[in-house]
Parts: C-alpha cells; structure tokens; sequence
C-alpha cells in the first residue's frame, strides 16, 4: 500500500513539474529579474548592472508628481469602476435569478462583451464616440442635444473611460453573482417569509448576508483587474488629454518605452503591486471573518 501510494505522488509531480517550470519562466523569473533591476541604474540604452543605486529609484517616484497624478486617477478610476460594476452587475444578477422567458438569451448577451478583447472594445468605441463622425453625437443631435466631444476634454474623458470599461467587465460581475445567487440554499428564504418578512428585507438581510462571501470575492478580483487596467487607455486616450487619464499601468509603460528607463519602471510596478496586495490582504482578512 505504501509503495501505491508513493508511486501515486511520483506520477503527480511529474504531472505538475511542467506546469511549475512554465510559471517558473513566464512568471517568477521575470517578477525576480524587475526586482533586482529596481535597485539599479539600468536602462536600455545601458543596459548593465554596474550601478548600483539601492532605492534611488522608488525615491524618484515619490519625487515625480506625475507619479502622483498617476496614482490619483488610478485611484480615482478603480473607485468608480468598481463600485459601479458591483450595482449594475448585483441588480442584473437579482433579475436574472427569477424565472423568467428567454434567459439564455440575456444570458448570451450579457457574455458577447465579456469575450471581447479590450483593444477591439476600445476601437468600436472610439469610432462611436468620434466627436463629428461617431452615432453617438449623430443620435444626440437627432435628439436635439449639443455634441459632446467625448474624449477632447479632461472632464469627460475619465466619464467616458470609465462608462466603456463598465460595459466591458460588468458582464464578469454578473456572471460571478449570479452563480452565487443560484447556489444559495432555500431553507432561510422560506424560514423568512413564513416570518413575514417583506421583498426588502429579505434582500438586505437574508440574500445579501448569504452573499457576503461571493461579494468579496467578485469585488476582490474585479479590483485587482481594474489597477491593471491597460489596453482600454491605450486605445482610446494614450492617456489624455494631457495627464487625466494616465493610470498608474500607462505611466509604467510610458516609464519603460517612451523614458527606456526600465529601472524606474519596475520600482514603480513593484509599488503597485505593493498597494494591490495591501488591499488583497485587507478584503481577504475581511472575507474570513465573515465566514
């Protein structure tokens, strides 16, 4: 039995030894190699370790306030994205867990988005927020309203951004929620009616509590996909007007290719990832305690 059982684990580390020395070179190698690279003066056009300048370069970030400006629309988009993504996507959810016709459907629509890659997501929308030439403003005028140039002013623009990334994302809100809606059990539903409970009350005090856990998780990955939030900016803004849409991932990548300055680029990722895990820790902590 014993020697079954060995061979048992002799076949699953040759199973999962691929697969570990795939992340090894896809992930950790180059998480590693960003990271020694912080504390150097390494750039592409001199390319070699032999500058050694501990943390000069997370210094120089907190110095730049491009980097802070960064940060605050980061900051700024993640939190209206987020939030807005949750009560659409909960509100779909609710409607779509009750017996109604045609919900394969909803169901196919809702995921057309979803599938769709960010960088052909920002070109159909660019062309439709066109400012002379997108249906947008054609429809607006129709309707006898000004135009709107959608993405010329710094006003409008992050609006705009952060409109086109919840049509894009709240699909995965969705489908999240919804497979947690349908998993609950029914025994604390029907407890609550026989005690007289109204639509309202079983919402906030039964569905939402049973919902805790999977909120968190929703809300947690949706948050770690937003502060990576690239493709969208890059397409549709480059992050203008100006500096109003330039998140803390367009900045990196300005940092990198436009500045060649890989050594700054990484310290700032590693302060990005640093904030992205202190929230991870705080919601996850939270998560247990609610379990």
């Amino acid at each position: 039995m014993n020697g079954f059982f060995r061979q048992k684990r002799i076949t699953g580390i040759r199973f999962a030894t691929p697969m570990i020395l795939t992340l090894a070179l896809v992930v950790f190698i180059p998480l590693i190699f960003s990271f020694v690279v912080s504390f150097y003066r390494y750039t592409f056009i001199n390319p070699d370790f032999n500058q050694f300048v501990f943390f000069n370069n997370f210094i120089n970030a907190f110095r730049d306030q491009y980097f802070w400006n960064a940060m605050k629309v980061t900051f700024l988009f993640v939190g209206l994205v987020v939030p807005l993504e949750f009560i659409v996507g909960y509100s779909i959810a609710l409607l779509l867990n009750r017996e109604i016709k045609f919900k394969t459907v909803f169901y196919t629509i809702l995921t057309i988005p979803m599938v769709m890659s960010p960088v052909v997501v920002g070109l159909i929308w660019k062309m439709l927020l066109h400012p002379e030439l997108g249906i947008v403003n054609y429809f607006m005028s129709v309707l006898g309203l000004p135009y709107i140039n959608w993405l010329g002013s710094p006003k409008t623009a992050i609006v705009t951004l952060v409109l086109v990334d919840i049509w894009h994302q709240v699909s995965f809100m969705i489908l999240i929620l919804l497979a947690g809606l349908s998993s609950l059990p029914k025994e604390p539903f029907e407890a609550a009616i026989i005690d007289g409970a109204n639509g309202l009350q079983i919402l906030l005090y039964v569905t939402t509590s049973l919902m805790k856990p999977i909120i968190t998780v929703a809300v947690l990955m949706r948050l770690i996909l937003a502060f990576r939030t690239y493709d969208l900016i890059y397409i549709i803004t480059k992050g203008g007007p100006g500096i109003s849409t330039d998140i803390i991932s367009y900045y990196i990548y300005k940092k990198t290719f436009m500045g060649m300055d890989l050594s700054q680029a990484s310290a700032v990722s590693y302060l990005l990832m640093l904030v992205v895990m202190v929230i991870v820790v705080i919601l996850f902590r939270q998560m247990v305690k609610e379990r």
